[in-house]
């Protein structure tokens, strides 16, 4: 028997999908976020690091004032007063980039104290050649052997120093008076035409014992016959061949400054001082002198003074 297809029950079989989910790609995207911002986080650690103090603070003080070069001028952050520029190739520094205009005048001190202290090695080996010039002209000489004890050479710190101080029964001047007496005058002939040698000046000064005069200090005293004998060694010191020129002070300091100090009468303590002065204590002498003509311009002038008010 034929079956009757159009009798037959028509069976639909469907599939039921499974609605589970699952994860896709969003993880990926949260983990590269991460990721980019933890290499951040380290780029900003590793450059907070390696830049120098100064640069950090101009930085900050660009971010206060971005605008500070287009206002003030400067040549940018490069600058330690500037920061749009910022940076450098030396990652080493600490304390950052300065102004073009401080190295420079950097740079420039540095010279200056080099130059100063080739100065200074240049007059000490003057000095020491000028000492030494000194010393054998007074072995070579028979009458300055006898006043060798007499001669005191030293460098100070102002200069060299030559003194020429008494002994109990050798006696540089008449006493008191300003009387050269003719040993004297030999050993400042002989000083004098030393002392060309150098272009340095010198500052001359009289000194004398405790001793006082009859009147004290009211009539004349110690302190007028400290610098008459200091002027008069000023000229015996030219008549010996010294260039006039080179004398830049001429004092009396009295018995103000003791060679013993323990013994104020001691005949040591009169004596004569010749310092050759060093560069810097001849312009620190001349800086006061200028001083005192720029405080005192009415005083020092040469104009007349009108007084407008009469």
């Amino acid at each position: 028997m034929v079956d009757d297809l159009t009798q037959r029950p028509i069976i639909i079989k469907r599939i039921k999908k499974s609605t589970g989910q699952h994860h896709g790609g969003a993880w990926k995207i949260a983990y590269a976020d991460f990721v980019t911002a933890m290499m951040a986080f380290f780029l900003l650690m590793w450059l907070v690091g390696s830049t120098a103090q100064g640069d950090l603070e101009g930085i900050a003080a660009y971010f206060k004032t971005p605008l500070k070069v287009a206002l003030s001028g400067g040549s940018g952050s490069g600058d330690s007063s500037s920061v749009i520029k910022g940076g450098g190739a030396d990652l080493t520094r600490r304390t950052g980039q300065v102004q073009k205009g401080a190295v420079e005048e950097k740079n420039r001190v540095i010279n200056l104290e080099a130059a100063q202290a080739e100065r200074e090695r240049i007059e000490m080996l003057r000095f020491n050649k000028l000492k030494l010039k000194i010393d054998k002209a007074i072995d070579a000489n028979p009458v300055l052997q006898k006043f060798k004890n007499q001669l005191l050479v030293d460098i100070t710190t102002d200069g060299l120093r030559i003194q020429i101080v008494d002994e109990q029964n050798r006696p540089m001047f008449a006493n008191g008076k300003a009387e050269l007496q003719p040993y004297t005058k030999i050993i400042l002939h002989e000083i004098g035409k030393a002392l060309n040698d150098v272009p340095n000046k010198i500052s001359l000064s009289g000194h004398t014992d405790a001793a006082l005069f009859p009147f004290g200090d009211v009539g004349y005293s110690n302190w007028e016959l400290s610098a008459d004998r200091a002027n008069t060694s000023r000229r015996e010191l030219i008549a010996g061949g010294m260039d006039a020129s080179k004398v830049l002070r001429v004092v009396g300091l009295s018995s103000a400054v003791l060679f013993d100090k323990n013994d104020p009468f001691n005949p040591v303590n009169r004596r004569i001082s010749i310092i050759v002065m060093n560069e810097k204590t001849e312009k620190e002498i001349t800086k006061e002198e200028q001083k005192i003509v720029v405080d005192n311009p009415r005083k020092f002038s040469k104009e007349p003074i009108i007084d407008m008010n009469n």
